[in-house]
């Protein structure tokens, strides 16, 4: 039986927008609603009463009325053409119309703050003058824009840019394979890559694992159900499969890997290959310990076992490190690189030893795997990255945010974790009065979470969930954040946490709230 599906919920009527001649003098236009905004925003924040927040919503959704309700029908013909597996659009009901830098303008007229980044692509934040510079250099030269994967001044400048990242160990003696346009397919292309070079077709993934929406790829992933794909435990802090966390918690997930590629009888033959995020994103934001990265190595090498990494979202210093493998030291035989690659335009690309092309031509393809305009957008972010620092820069930035949000966890009991690496955090809710008297730690609060982000949307901040549950609030901000936004994000969501905690706890005593178990990490090592 068909379903008609609801209209999403729509934000307040809106102002269409004319695009004037000087850009300038609109922004600045925009830039005084925002400072207008951000001045009522921060008068709220002394206040505790939700009648203030109503009141500032409703001066908000005055501003947006002025002009009619354009935006409204293209929400509503979205939510009526586009299919139910869209995703984003369903928890942030806006409408994009420009943006530049960590700043999104809705064609409400509203600004916001964009903590999501395009789910980590946009490194260097929105619509960047080296990114722009880049791509007009290309459409004003001529040059084609679609070659397969026939050999370009455009690609080889891409290819240069990208092997002076990469860890040395690797760059030295590496190949590259450029796939379809999405992290996805280069995870297929991995996964092809090392059962063709082994002979081997198992595979070892570990529980919380993310590696796309292709079938391989999700075969790979945690939630998962086919069961050629072994499982590993992944180790954490604060969910410690185990119950214990810590280095001994790390140790134990360890053994159990060795133990079963070793027994005889655990029913698991030598893989093709396995597949480990440093950092689980959409899996909660948990940084993978430095020990126990190193300890995959070994065990992967001492048994001729290929090791894939995968940073499609981790790549391009968005952990502080310029891949987040490098942390541990590790040199990988694969990398799997899409998202920051590309500049915020498609590409996706798989890099690895050279002893592993065993491919036949046309082993792997892909019509657009020559996307010119990204590979210029790619090598443009690439090296204004490197040049700029701005891997340590997410470092010791994002070592600031953390403890910004260790002391929220402090005040809040809902925080039940914050953990991380540079710029690429998350905020673990859970609900402590629903924690029994065996629980190492409360159960999940995806609905706290939920309210959170829409408390955030509310003061124009854009945040994303994840995790197991969808209990984590998500930030993934672009790298060129500076300190004064860094405060305006940290400021908006500690406002929305305190919202929504009120909402969902109006009962609890100060008191007994402060006596909920937490506990607020940085960086496993």
């Amino acid at each position: 039986m068909a379903v008609t599906e609801p209209a999403p919920a729509v934000p307040p009527a809106a102002r269409t927008q004319t695009r004037p001649t000087d850009q300038r003098d609109q922004w600045d236009e925009t830039d005084q609603r925002g400072r207008q905004d951000q001045q009522e925003q921060r008068g709220l924040q002394e206040q505790t009463g939700r009648q203030e927040q109503r009141d500032l919503r409703d001066r908000q959704e005055q501003r947006g009325r002025q002009g009619g309700g354009e935006y409204e029908g293209i929400l509503r013909r979205q939510a009526q053409r586009e299919s139910a597996a869209r995703t984003y659009a369903r928890s942030l009901p806006i409408v994009p119309v420009r943006a530049r830098g960590l700043t999104i303008e809705g064609a409400d007229g509203r600004r916001y703050l964009d903590c999501l980044s395009g789910a980590g692509t946009l490194a260097l934040g929105h619509n960047h003058p080296v990114v722009l510079e880049a791509i007009r250099k290309v459409l004003d030269s001529g040059a084609p824009l679609h070659v397969l994967d026939l050999a370009t001044p455009v690609k080889d400048a891409f290819t240069t840019e990208l092997f002076a990242t990469l860890p040395g160990g690797l760059a030295d003696d590496a190949r590259i394979q450029f796939c379809g346009p999405a992290g996805t397919d280069a995870v297929e292309a991995a996964l092809k890559l090392v059962r063709t070079a082994t002979g081997r077709s198992g595979l070892l993934a570990f529980t919380g694992a993310y590696h796309g929406m292709t079938a391989g790829a999700l075969d790979a992933s945690g939630g998962a159900t086919d069961v050629r794909v072994t499982r590993l435990p992944y180790p954490q802090q604060y969910r410690c499969p185990f119950g214990v966390g810590g280095e001994r918690g790390a140790e134990l997930a360890a053994r159990w890997t060795e133990n079963l590629l070793d027994d005889p009888k655990s029913g698991v033959t030598t893989p093709a290959g396995m597949i480990v995020e440093a950092v689980q994103g959409e899996g909660g934001v948990i940084p993978a310990p430095d020990d126990w990265m190193r300890r995959m190595r070994r065990i992967t090498a001492d048994r001729s076992v290929p090791l894939i990494v995968d940073e499609v979202q981790t790549g391009v210093g968005r952990t502080g490190t310029f891949w987040a493998v490098e942390h541990s030291g590790v040199v990988p035989d694969v990398m799997v690189l899409s998202k920051a690659i590309g500049g915020s335009l498609p590409l996706a690309v798989v890099v690895y030893r050279s002893e592993l092309d065993a491919w036949e031509p046309g082993a792997h393809a892909g019509t657009f795997r020559g996307n010119q305009l990204a590979m210029a957008a790619g090598a443009a972010t690439l090296a204004y990255v490197r040049e700029n620092k701005l891997a340590e820069r997410a470092g010791t930035l994002g070592a600031r945010i953390l403890g910004r949000l260790q002391g929220l966890a402090a005040a809040h009991p809902c925080v039940g974790d914050v953990r991380g690496r540079g710029l690429m955090i998350g905020v673990e809710l859970v609900d402590p009065e629903a924690a029994g008297p065996d629980d190492p730690v409360p159960p999940s609060a995806p609905a706290l979470a939920l309210a959170v982000q829409q408390e955030c949307l509310a003061r124009g901040l854009i945040v994303e969930l994840g995790g197991r549950h969808s209990a984590v609030v998500r930030l993934l901000p672009p790298l060129t954040l500076t300190d004064e936004q860094a405060t305006a994000v940290l400021d908006r969501f500690a406002d929305a946490l305190a919202a929504a905690e009120r909402a969902h706890t109006p009962h609890l005593p100060a008191s007994h709230r402060a006596m909920a178990p937490r506990n607020a990490s940085g960086p496993s090592h």
